[in-house]
């Protein structure tokens, strides 16, 4: 899209400033005095107000035309450039101030920093032919001085610390430090412009780091990595972000894929789920196309599945679909549990769970966090009271087998491809051998959830959720496990409580907190040894 006049016109303004002002930084270092100092002190308000200008350009434009998502990124992204040049406006000022505060000129070492401020200053004069042609790999060369300048700053800082061993001097070597430091800020901000302008040349929002992470792990694949065409899909709690990459592969033939990056521990575990997946039960999970890592993150490149999440199909399609999805996941989730059953037994420990997020649910809704209660005669006590209690009874009881379970079994990590009417699930980084009512109450609670108000969906919801539970229990009777309603008590009541975290309405979120201590209630009321007795109000507890 065109630039509005104003935002373009206020843009230049603001670079040009700048240069004057890393001008007169440069000739500080060349011959450092006050007088060459306060050039650039005293210019402390004009490049913050071109940057409003920018700013309010740029908003006035977004409320004006036609609303798109490539006209928002746009917008916004040059609003991110101009801010980022303000910021460097900002350090230039205080290096100078940090090195007028160094007694002994010599200690600075200014000659040293003539070639990367230099560097920085044409950097600047690449920023708008960059904007102008969206070009990416001018995008990318102005960001990859960052590393030049982390370079450089390694360099001194090794140098300044040594000299504060050498000498008695430290004050004057401290002021030096802080001097660098805003340099180093300076090459961030560089960083920001470069991410900015190569979001604009890809049509969304990426981190300099990630877009090298994506070439990196397109290389290793059958996939060309020209004309990538970017779009955000997810970003999980875990902070891993999720795309979808179309682009064409070497063969020319279009290629839809998923790209997943972030800590590398996650990916690394998100990669084994897949792999184990494949081994055990063929056709399940998508395949990997490419693995790479790189420092403390990695990425995955993996198959792009046809379909929709099974939350799609519950909120948008109609009744004949949800229904060949439900049957779909429930033979698949039968098959899975018979194919995969161990004699080996297993624990869930969701009171262990339970208690390892309370810190998180208090954080959200401190309102959950009360002591006991008394009701005229009755005493009610604190919920800790009950998570503490219901720990005790849950680590004498095991699940009499493992099966092979999803680890979070969310509504939106199953995809129904309603073509083949196939399940397949993504998000594997916590699968494992386990008690199959751990994925069965996830199930069940993230879609109750679900944030929607509309009665009939409501209504769909808890429907969903009670056919779940229906099948699971068919399984737990053919399986001979006569603790299954018990343990799922338990499984309920972490997910109610611990899906708080992630529900900021107060009184939905009190709704579902409320479920979960009226489980515990439920299942300490069974006395020990009469576990396979219980049998729970589902409909009741999943309806509104």
């Amino acid at each position: 899209m065109k630039l509005p006049e104003a935002a373009r016109e206020n843009l230049a303004f603001l670079l040009a400033e700048l240069d004057g002002q890393m001008a007169h930084l440069l000739a500080y270092f060349q011959a450092p005095s006050t007088a060459a100092a306060q050039k650039v002190i005293l210019r402390a308000g004009y490049t913050h107000n071109l940057w409003s200008r920018v700013q309010s350009a740029c908003r006035s434009a977004h409320s004006r035309g036609k609303p798109s998502q490539s006209r928002r990124l746009v917008l916004q992204n040059v609003d991110t450039i101009a801010r980022n040049l303000d910021q460097m406006s900002r350090l230039s000022r205080l290096a100078l101030v940090h090195a007028e505060d160094v007694g002994r000129v010599k200690l600075l070492r200014p000659d040293a920093y003539r070639k990367v401020l230099k560097q920085v200053r044409d950097t600047l004069h690449e920023v708008l032919p960059a904007l102008d042609a969206t070009d990416g790999k001018s995008a990318i060369a102005i960001g990859q001085n960052t590393s030049d300048i982390n370079d450089f700053y390694d360099r001194m800082f090794r140098t300044y610390t040594r000299d504060m061993r050498d000498s008695r001097h430290t004050e004057d070597l401290a002021n030096a430090l802080l001097v660098l430091n805003e340099l180093r800020r300076m090459g961030e901000s560089l960083q920001g412009i470069s991410e900015a302008l190569l979001s604009i040349s890809i049509g969304q929002n990426v981190q300099f780091e990630r877009y090298f992470t994506l070439r990196s792990v397109l290389s290793g694949s059958k996939v060309a990595d020209d004309d990538i065409v970017l779009k955000p899909l997810a970003e999980t709690r875990s902070g891993s972000a999720i795309s979808s990459v179309s682009t064409r592969g070497k063969d020319g033939d279009l290629i839809d894929a998923v790209f997943k990056d972030g800590e590398k521990s996650k990916v690394k575990e998100e990669r084994a789920g897949v792999k184990s997946w494949h081994a055990i039960y063929p056709g399940l999970a998508p395949r990997i196309l490419s693995y790479e890592k790189r420092g403390q993150s990695a990425a995955l490149l993996i198959e792009h599945l046809q379909g929709h999440t099974f939350e799609h199909v519950l909120l948008n399609e109609d009744n004949a679909a949800l229904a060949a999805a439900q049957k779909a996941l429930h033979k698949t989730l039968t098959d899975i549990w018979t194919r995969t059953r161990t004699e080996t037994p297993a624990q869930m420990q969701a009171m262990t769970q339970l208690y390892a997020r309370m810190k998180d649910v208090y954080r959200v809704h401190p309102e959950f966090d009360v002591g006991t209660i008394r009701i005229q005669d009755q005493k009610q006590p604190a919920f800790a009271d009950l998570l503490k209690a219901a720990k005790l009874r849950e680590d004498d009881l095991c699940a009499p087998f493992s099966v092979y379970i999803h680890g979070d079994f969310n509504l939106d990590n199953v995809i129904y491809d309603p073509g083949e009417a196939k399940i397949r699930f993504i998000d594997l980084h916590r699968s494992r051998y386990m008690d199959y009512v751990q994925d069965a109450s996830v199930f069940m609670v993230s879609a109750y959830r679900l944030q929607v108000q509309d009665g009939p969906l409501r209504a769909r919801i808890a429907e969903t959720a009670v056919a779940l539970h229906k099948m699971a229990a068919k399984f737990a009777r053919a399986q001979n496990d006569p603790t299954f309603e018990f343990r799922l008590a338990l499984g309920l009541a972490r997910s109610f409580a611990t899906s708080t975290r992630f529900v900021f309405d107060e009184e939905h979120a009190r709704r579902m907190f409320l479920r979960a201590r009226y489980l515990l209630d439920v299942a300490l009321a069974v006395p020990e040894g009469c576990e396979a007795r219980l049998k729970l109000p589902i409909k009741e507890l999943f309806g509104d």
